[in-house]
């Protein structure tokens, strides 16, 4: 079974299509500031994936999130649009499958709205049925349902697949954020599943696990519009 974002398996053809779709953020030169949000594509090593949200944690940090499958720990964390070096991966956990990012202040512009994607907040654990956004870098915007709820051991999924790439993508309902996109081709019952869903990590785990461990992301409050 093929999951999204192996080292190398994202390779050039996704940043044409990336390009083409305008999910890269506007233009800028290497020494000016880029602007960075939910949705913005991000390259580690040479694999590309989503930022989830970016924001301030409690020691007043630039911060934000993507999958942890996308870089170890230490991996330094390129703005797509310039290719240059904006941050560095300073905390991770691979059961959560959560990675914080660390961002130089001088080097990013975080803002709520990416792409036409907003991030006004953080939202509470979303329900069966509800109704909920995803953007990435592949799959760009799509709205869609929550088909299973989250339970022991089990992160809750989504109706739709997300492709290789799309991984650490924010997940918002009401433009609040409630999770990231986990694995694009993993599909809820196995390959042979007979409808595509993909998993998610609801962002409210991911909190809980910061604010429990304290460091880099504890505390985390997206940027307001």
């Amino acid at each position: 079974m093929q999951t999204a974002c192996h080292r190398g398996v994202v390779t050039a053809a996704v940043a044409s299509l990336v390009a083409s779709a305008g999910l890269f953020a506007p233009a800028a030169t290497a020494a000016a500031a880029v602007p960075l949000g939910g949705g913005a594509v991000i390259i580690m090593g040479d694999s590309y994936c989503t930022l989830t949200a970016i924001g301030h944690d409690n020691t007043s940090a630039l911060v934000g999130f993507t999958a942890a499958h996308c870089g170890d720990l230490g991996a330094q964390v390129r703005a797509a649009v310039t290719d240059a070096p904006v941050g560095s991966v300073v905390g991770a956990n691979g059961h959560l499958d959560y990675a914080v990012i660390k961002f130089n202040p001088a080097k990013v512009a975080p803002i709520a709205n990416f792409g036409g994607f907003a991030i006004n907040g953080i939202g509470p654990d979303p329900g069966f049925g509800q109704r909920a956004c995803w953007i990435g870098v592949v799959t760009g915007i799509l709205c869609t349902y929550f088909a299973t709820l989250s339970l022991p051991g089990m992160p809750p999924s989504l109706w739709q697949s997300p492709q290789p790439g799309d991984d650490g993508g924010p997940v918002t309902s009401n433009d609040l954020l409630v999770g990231m996109i986990l694995k694009g081709y993993d599909h809820v019952g196995g390959q042979d599943a007979p409808w595509p869903a993909t998993k998610v990590q609801l962002f409210s785990a991911i909190l809980a696990d910061l604010n429990a461990t304290g460091g880099p992301g504890a505390g985390f409050t997206p940027v307001s519009a």
